[in-house]
């Protein structure tokens, strides 16, 4: 099939890697000339494990094209995918001016009947939006040519975004005309040949699936910092309460870690976004907005314990912080508890020496050069003469590490585990003072 993609971001290169990987010629098209020509010369602009091989061999099989011709791209494709970004606004819902624009687009340039679907994380109504903008610059060139328009929101996990899309456990399609599902079904038919992963409703119910599905987990990550915090005041051990709860297969243990706070690209803006459309119809959400307030907090939890064990002394202290990216295997930064850490010591005058696997160049490109950040090409170069360890994400090499080498290298053994990655009777074993969430140190009130 013919595929137009419109975005080249997250969404659009793993879309459309995977499907020219299947045998689909795929176009995607974006405004920004500068990416079009570095991914036109191989490189891959943002980091999924697997990605860059998968663009490369479909890219060098001519499958997969990347243009700023929007117009050769909208008559290309069957398919229309919209998969542009909506930033929160200024009150925090979606502002949806990319989609509309690409829309416009679509219909500017359309000259058969087309299949227009949004692949963004789009409030609901979005998609009757979208129809009435293509129909608009229809009209306005005078022209009459049928389309329909489809929700087929993307449920990608950051890190393992290329197996979830060769495998997903669903693939949601919002359509109101049956010809059009039966289309969507032979484009995903490749990826769901074991069983029909394939659910169809309206577009309405499938626009708000997404949002409903993130902010669900966004809500079982709130309440189990919640629980922490309430721990380490009771003096109870979260990770134990974790494993009781998680037994029960109704609870199950996905998404009940605790930790410093949920970040990335979606779960900040679409729980925001969810209850600012909930606003609009005349709801107030309070449980959306108890999980957003709880994450605004749970992401200050790091800093208050670095603080409250420095006390006065904090300023000009050296930490070490290990894991940048909101979560592993990815370098988005975006919403990450590591830069409300950091930035949060820079104001009290402490320093940072940090570390990540993969995100250091978008550590550069957000802060620039500092004389109170220096990025370390390994974990271990970033305690020499610190005063203490900060974990904020769990990579897997920060799992196992070498202790007696860390306290070597510390000027104070001393760790604050974002994570909860170790355990806290061994940490005292190897003589460090241990801080990690919900594991029975109090909070300051």
């Amino acid at each position: 099939m013919n595929i137009t993609i419109f975005g080249s971001g997250y969404v659009g290169l793993v879309t459309g890697a995977c499907l020219a990987d299947v045998g689909n010629h795929v176009v995607c098209v974006d405004v920004d000339a500068a990416k079009i020509e570095r991914l036109n010369q191989g490189e891959v602009p943002i980091h999924e494990p697997g990605l860059d091989d998968l663009i490369r061999r479909n890219a060098g099989k001519g499958r997969l094209q990347f243009t700023t011709d929007a117009e050769s791209a909208v008559r290309h494709g069957l398919f229309q995918m919209i998969a542009v970004g909506t930033p929160p606004d200024e009150d925090g819902s979606a502002d949806l001016r990319y989609v509309l624009q690409v829309a416009e687009t679509i219909g500017q340039y359309m000259d058969e009947y087309k299949v227009v679907m949004t692949k963004s994380t789009v409030p609901v109504g979005t998609a009757d939006k979208v129809r009435a903008r293509v129909a608009e610059s229809l009209s306005a060139r005078g022209a009459t040519i049928e389309f329909d328009t489809v929700s087929n929101p993307e449920f990608l996990k950051e890190g393992a975004a290329i197996e979830d899309f060769m495998k997903p456990d669903r693939v949601v399609v919002g359509a109101d005309n049956p010809r059009t599902a039966e289309l969507l079904k032979a484009l995903y038919d490749p990826f769901t040949r074991s069983r029909d992963r394939m659910i169809v409703m309206d577009v309405r119910s499938s626009e708000l699936t997404k949002y409903a599905a993130n902010a669900l987990l966004a809500t079982k990550i709130s309440f189990m910092n919640e629980l922490a915090n309430l721990a380490e005041r009771m003096g109870a051990d979260i990770e134990k309460v974790r494993q009781g709860i998680g037994s029960d297969p109704r609870i199950g243990y996905s998404f009940i870690y605790p930790g410093a706070g949920y970040g990335g690209s979606c779960f900040p803006k679409d729980v925001q976004a969810l209850e600012r459309s909930a606003r609009e119809f005349g709801y107030e959400a309070s449980v959306l907005q108890a999980v957003e307030e709880t994450n605004r907090r749970q992401k200050q939890v790091l800093f208050r314990k670095v603080e409250r064990h420095f006390g006065d002394a904090l300023k000009g202290k050296v930490l070490a912080v290990w894991g940048l990216a909101f979560k592993p295997n990815t370098d988005d930064m975006r919403e990450a508890p590591s830069r409300e850490l950091m930035e949060s010591l820079w104001k009290a005058g402490a320093k940072v020496q940090a570390y990540d696997p993969v995100a250091m160049e978008e550590t550069r490109r957000i802060y620039g050069e500092r004389d109170d950040l220096c990025l370390c090409d390994t974990g271990e170069a970033a305690l020499v003469g610190a005063d203490a360890l900060v974990i904020c994400t769990e990579w897997k090499e920060f799992r196992s590490p070498d202790f007696s080498r860390i306290k070597s290298s510390l000027s104070q053994p001393v760790i604050f585990d974002g994570r909860n990655l170790y355990d806290p009777t061994l940490m005292g074993g190897f003589g460090f003072t241990y801080y990690g969430i919900g594991r029975g140190q109090p909070l300051p009130v």
